[in-house]
């Protein structure tokens, strides 16, 4: 953006002492929108400043956070909440300059390895072995606890690029791949794990309150691993809670989406960072 001489004022404000100056500054800088972020980021070079530093990555910050709302209000508008544009959006927030190409053309290229070994006589059953083994043999991806000092195991370029993730980042991985081949799988609400279930063929979620009854089995996304309803009923009797149908009720990708936000945001626990996690909050109560 060609600074103008009320920017070159607004910049020269930027390290006064006072709060409510720097806020007001911060405010009217604000308004330009993203374009203005250039001309900060060549302020920040050439400010020896720390604390003017700190001043526009806050601003910078800000800038980025604001038109990533805008970003996830029209993407909880559209007709179809895509998994993957979803997912990379939330990615954004931390890497507000990701190229979403290269993520794109290797999911585009999982999904083709994976098409062409399916074909229309294949069980339920022998179809995941299929997702399973080109995702986690062939392709390579592993499998890891949920751990939140580990933020990168959350977002999905991160994922694609290590080859490792948690069981929520695996699972939506997994999820995407199943959508844009026909699948029918989809993420449960199973409490305290991210379980992913084989939904029989032309199930429809607004047919019956019975969805138990139309789960053919059950995907542990972490590995791969297929359970039954017997190990399922095991699970629950093991953490002493009784199942209830709505445990079983297929997740929608907005409600995957807010779950990936919610659960990003326990990574930024710390007084440093407490500002993302409320952030994270922020959106996540956008796509309500």
């Amino acid at each position: 953006m060609k600074e103008s001489n009320e920017i070159e004022a607004l910049f020269k404000l930027l390290d006064d002492p006072d709060n409510e100056v720097f806020s007001a500054v911060s405010g009217k800088l604000l308004g330009y929108g993203k374009p203005i972020i250039p001309n900060l980021e060549h302020l920040w070079e050439t400010s020896p400043d720390e604390q003017m530093q700190e001043r526009i990555e806050t601003i910078i910050h800000r800038l980025h956070y604001n038109d990533l709302c805008e970003d996830f209000r029209q993407w909880s508008l559209s007709g179809h909440h895509d998994m993957l544009v979803g997912s990379l959006l939330v990615s954004k927030f931390q890497f507000p300059d990701l190229s979403t190409s290269p993520v794109l053309l290797e999911v585009e290229k999982i999904r083709r390895n994976i098409w062409l070994e399916l074909n229309a006589y294949l069980t339920p059953l022998e179809q995941i072995r299929i997702v399973t083994g080109i995702l986690y043999s062939y392709y390579g991806l592993k499998g890891t606890e949920i751990n939140y000092t580990e933020s990168n195991d959350f977002f999905i370029q991160k994922v694609m690029e290590a080859k490792r993730g948690n069981q929520l980042s695996c699972g939506i991985l997994y999820l995407i791949l199943c959508e844009l081949l026909d699948i029918p799988v989809k993420a449960i609400n199973i409490p305290k794990q991210f379980v992913l279930a084989f939904f029989k063929p032309g199930y429809g979620e607004t047919e019956t309150k019975d969805h138990y009854s139309k789960i053919e089995f059950y995907i542990d996304p972490s590995s791969g691993m297929v359970f039954t309803h017997k190990d399922i009923e095991s699970y629950f009797k093991r953490i002493s809670v009784p199942p209830v149908p709505s445990y079983f009720k297929p997740l929608s990708n907005k409600k995957v989406i807010q779950y990936l936000l919610e659960e990003t945001a326990k990574c930024f626990d710390t007084e440093k960072d407490v500002y993302k996690k409320e952030e994270l909050l922020k959106i996540s109560d956008l796509l309500d």
